[in-house]
């Protein structure tokens, strides 16, 4: 009986965790592309600026730099509305408690130093909070917890207005008196930490970020990393954080350089090249990631030793970011020493392209696999319909909290809320990804699409629990074979979305993906998806 609480107990914490990363990530995903533009116009101007080519006093500069900054200034207003709405909760409710902290009667008593504030008596702790992250976080969530309780009470007709006044009353003192100067201390402490550990052994804590971030990267964990490297800029104007963790996107860069030049697969060369412009360019190195260093488990090694390097150079020469930016070439400007950063990355990215070429990217057992493969694909891709792996509802990829899903980063596809715990083979091929974890299959069909199915969200955290899977890696199977069973509601009861995406990941392969089906579909017996070359 104690060794069942225990595990109940476990399970319970697990569950928690994936659920606050998830709405950290939930909320982080819809801003990081105008984060990431903002922060490369910010370099922009930096690398002008050196160069001598703006004056920084013009009217030209300002104009830029307010374009650049604004996303950073009122942060508390963007995650405010992307927080509430992840949790369920009125966007512009969560905007106004965020807008709130940053509106002229509060910067101004910020601006003055004013000591004698209260609240009904209460005395006021100000703070600039513009830029920061934890009380936003923090007031936003008990925000949404207020809003599901005036739901229930209060009359349907009335919710409109009466439950934004109710909330703003009580959400934005509180913020002020209580949650602001918790989130500020919280950001504050963990920012001393990580200075702390830095200054004690730069190389160490370099190389630590710089090996795991990969990995934090592929279960979502760095979610939980990338508002203190924000909390570090808004108390100091620096963080250590992201140039050591900028070793390992540099690393995956390397990685896909030396596929790129190892390999004969023309469908690999293809893949790991059109995953090198973005990665390069964009510092989104999920084509890298889940299109080479998750099947090639053999490059994990390189990536981790090659961002180890790279991030331990960088760590023990005290590099830093001015400002919050995807690592890749052209954020370089973002971090100081320049020189230094470029040192410590190009580092990262030689040994990784090096290793690769050196000791391959696969094992031999692989490699005689994937050479079935190909011998069962034949040819270039051809023009093929996709039936559909589960029987249930279709939803667009759209409407899915993964921004590696939902931007069609993996691949254009869709969606299925299932009815059915069973997914079947949608072609004639051959198994050729199984997730350790059960919960994940990609299947080559013998036209030569690459399909991906990821049954629900996150759930690589259950660790195969409520998944079977019937088949292994390198099966043949028939369409309408039985891959995977799942229990649907035990999932649901874990905390987990069901929803699962059917993407084809070698999108680029074809002109068009077209989906061939709405509503209500059924495994075995209707088309899903036309594949258009």
């Amino acid at each position: 009986m104690e060794a069942k609480l225990t595990n109940d107990s476990a399970e319970q914490k697990e569950t928690m965790m994936n659920k606050i990363l998830g709405t950290v990530s939930g909320s982080f995903a819809p801003i990081l592309g105008v984060l990431a533009g903002s922060a490369l116009i910010t370099a922009l101007l930096s690398l002008l600026k050196t160069l001598g080519w703006i004056n920084p006093e013009s009217g030209t500069y300002m104009i830029l730099a307010a374009a650049g900054h604004a996303i950073f200034y009122f942060f508390p207003v963007f995650l405010g509305i992307t927080m509430a709405n992840k949790l369920g909760a009125s966007g512009y409710v969560g905007g106004a408690i965020g807008a709130a902290l940053l509106e002229p009667h509060i910067t101004d008593l910020v601006a003055k130093g004013a000591q004698d504030v209260s609240f009904l008596g209460i005395p006021v702790i100000l703070a600039n909070y513009s830029s920061t992250v934890f009380p936003i976080l923090i007031a936003v969530s008990i925000y949404a917890l207020l809003d599901k309780l005036l739901k229930k009470v209060i009359y349907k007709d009335l919710q409109m207005f009466i439950n934004p006044m109710i909330s703003l009353i009580i959400i934005v003192p509180l913020t002020i008196l209580v949650f602001g100067p918790f989130g500020t201390y919280v950001g504050e402490a963990l920012s001393i930490v990580v200075q702390f550990l830095s200054s004690k052994s730069g190389l160490l804590t370099g190389a630590i970020i710089g090996a795991a971030w990969s990995f934090l990267t592929i279960v979502g964990l760095h979610w939980a990393v990338i508002p203190i490297a924000l909390a570090n800029l808004a108390a100091t104007g620096m963080d250590p954080i992201i140039p050591m963790a900028a070793a390992a996107p540099f690393a995956q860069i390397g990685l896909g350089l030396g596929v790129f030049f190892k390999t004969k697969d023309k469908n690999l060369r293809t893949l790991a090249g059109s995953g090198l412009l973005p990665s390069a360019f964009a510092g989104t190195t999920e084509i890298i990631t889940y299109g080479i260093l998750v099947p090639y488990k053999r490059t994990m090694l390189y990536v981790a030793i090659a961002g180890a390097i790279g991030g331990a150079i960088i760590g023990s020469l005290g590099v830093a970011g001015t400002g919050f930016a995807l690592p890749s070439f052209l954020s370089i400007p973002v971090f100081t020493p320049m020189g230094l950063f470029l040192l410590g990355t190009l580092t990262s990215l030689f040994i990784a392209m090096i290793l690769t070429i050196v000791f391959g990217y696969e094992s031999k057992n692989n490699a005689v696999a994937k050479n079935t493969v190909k011998d069962f694909v034949i040819g270039n891709v051809k023009r093929e319909t996709i039936s559909s792996p589960l029987s249930g509802e279709i939803v667009s990829l759209s409407t899915i909290a993964d921004p590696l899903f939902s931007t069609e980063t993996v691949g254009k596809g869709i969606a299925i809320v299932p009815t059915k715990g069973e997914v079947v083979s949608p072609v004639d091929g051959v198994v050729t990804t199984i997730f350790p974890t059960q919960h994940a299959i990609g299947v080559t069909s013998a036209a030569g699409a690459e399909i991906l199915i990821y049954i629900g969200l996150n759930t690589v955290h259950l660790k195969g629990e409520f998944f079977h899977s019937l088949v292994k890696q390198w099966d043949y199977v028939k369409k309408g074979d039985l891959l995977i069973q799942f229990d649907i509601e035990k999932i649901k009861d874990a905390g987990y979305d069901v929803k699962t995406p059917v993407v084809i990941t070698n999108t680029n392969q074809y002109e068009e993906v077209v989906l061939v089906k709405d509503g209500e579909v059924h495994a075995k017996d209707d088309e899903l998806l036309k594949l258009v070359v």
